[in-house]
């Protein structure tokens, strides 16, 4: 795996995904977005994301 995998906040994935913040703590919470923690605060991997969302279509996040 590269080094230069890209990490983003949950202030990133939002504008990445395009949704409000809430919403990312929402599908966090029902365990339907691929994340992880690094003490207290949320970290998503942005290749993951991109799989994640191709295989969810975009049903999820409406």
């Amino acid at each position: 795996m590269p080094s230069s995998t890209k990490v983003l906040t949950v202030n990133e994935v939002a504008e990445y995904l395009r949704v409000h913040r809430s919403t990312i703590y929402r599908l966090l919470k029902k365990g339907r977005l691929p994340g992880f923690k690094i003490g207290s605060d949320w970290r998503f991997n942005v290749e993951v994301i991109d799989e994640w969302r191709l295989s969810q279509g975009s049903s999820v996040l409406e």
